[in-house]
């Protein structure tokens, strides 16, 4: 059975962030707990939406950590509660993103946070949260518009939160805020949104609006050459406007599933000591998992090569290489600091990992361990 809910609004365009006044006035909030990180901050972007607003927010926190903790939330909880908000604005990635949705989750809901997780399957104990308006600053997770979000548990776990009362009120797509993002990060966060598309795709669940929203999606990113144009070049504002709405269309595709690239890379994740970047695991993982896929939904992988402009004489996971080389995207795992003995505890938790169910082949423990060491090079 599809299920199929398309919440946010959303204002899309250069310039949207001028009707931050207008969006969080509507979402209820008069008194705004903004949620952002030091690098947002220091690249001006906070000052920018301060200036946007209006009216000065309740308080301002701005120490969100690259992956989201729960100690990080707990901490953050605090200040939200000390600061009398009522809403929350959260300006910046998928970190700031999810821990916003976390804050709001815990301020609304008893503790402890691992109780409304999906491992614990508590997505049906999530309820209600304060207003939230979302202002991304990058193109890649499309958090602004999903389910769900990431935390890593202090137990080390990295866990999913899913609800569609976790997707923001409102979201505010303006392309120009992430002008300045560096190449790097440009190439990793698109990357995070060409999976996105391309696991939504091919997703065995039923939901054809999805699939076209993904489709779409990746022939905007890739077809288009909207991904490496943005990477050449970051003040291409037609290119930045149409990785920011691949990534918007990402977000709303992948409510149908994603698949075992996400499995390993939600795993690999959980090593937040090495500060691994999701968008640059998923990209590395990608062509491993697209050649042991190959085969099994021939209609759809012809469908994705076409809005990705490959050609079908030769395999998908050919093209998407070599699209990550022209990126600068690392070729194997070791260089980012992966090891052999990382293996078993990725295995593991790519085994029970929510992506993992709906890969469009079933994935077995060995296929797994296979994948890590052809990925890990």
């Amino acid at each position: 059975m599809a299920v199929i809910q398309y919440l946010t609004t959303c204002h899309f365009d250069h310039g949207a962030l001028a009707q931050l006044p207008a969006v969080v006035r509507r979402a209820g909030i008069s008194r705004a707990f903004v949620v952002t990180d030091a690098g947002v901050k220091a690249a001006g972007l906070l000052d920018r939406l301060l200036g946007a607003m209006g009216t000065p927010p309740a308080a301002v926190w701005d120490t969100t950590p690259a992956n989201p903790t729960e100690g990080a939330v707990t901490a953050a909880l605090d200040a939200w509660r000390a600061s009398g908000a009522d809403g929350l604005v959260a300006l910046g990635g998928g970190s700031s993103m999810d821990l916003a949705k976390a804050v709001g989750l815990l301020a609304s809901h008893e503790g402890p946070l691992a109780r409304y997780g999906v491992a614990q399957r508590g997505s049906r104990l999530i309820g209600g949260i304060p207003p939230l308006v979302a202002v991304p600053t990058t193109a890649g997770t499309g958090s602004e518009v999903s389910i769900g979000c990431m935390i890593i548990l202090d137990n080390g776990f990295k866990e999913i939160f899913a609800s569609p009362n976790l997707v923001p009120s409102a979201a505010i797509c303006d392309p120009d805020l992430t002008l300045g993002l560096p190449a790097h990060l440009t190439a990793a966060t698109g990357m995070d949104a060409v999976v996105h598309c391309l696991e939504s795709v091919l997703s065995p669940a039923v939901n054809p609006p999805a699939d076209a929203i993904a489709l779409d999606g990746l022939a905007r990113a890739v077809g288009a050459g909207m991904l490496e144009r943005a990477v050449r070049d970051g003040s291409d504002r037609e290119a930045r406007w149409n990785m920011m709405m691949a990534s918007y269309e990402g977000a709303l595709a992948f409510g149908k599933g994603l698949g075992s690239v996400h499995a390993l890379s939600h795993a690999a994740g959980r090593l937040h000591d090495l500060g691994l970047h999701h968008g640059l695991l998923n990209a590395m993982f990608l062509p491993h998992v697209l050649a042991f896929n190959a085969g099994s939904a021939p209609d759809k992988e012809a469908a994705i090569a076409r809005a990705m402009g490959f050609t079908a004489q030769r395999p998908l996971a050919d093209h998407v290489f070599e699209l990550n080389q022209r990126l600068g995207i690392p070729a194997r795992l070791r260089d980012i600091g992966l090891a052999p003995e990382h293996g078993e505890g990725i295995v593991q938790n790519a085994l029970v990992d929510l992506a993992h169910a709906t890969n469009c082949r079933p994935v077995t423990r060995g296929d797994y361990e296979a994948l890590y060491t052809a990925a890990l090079g």
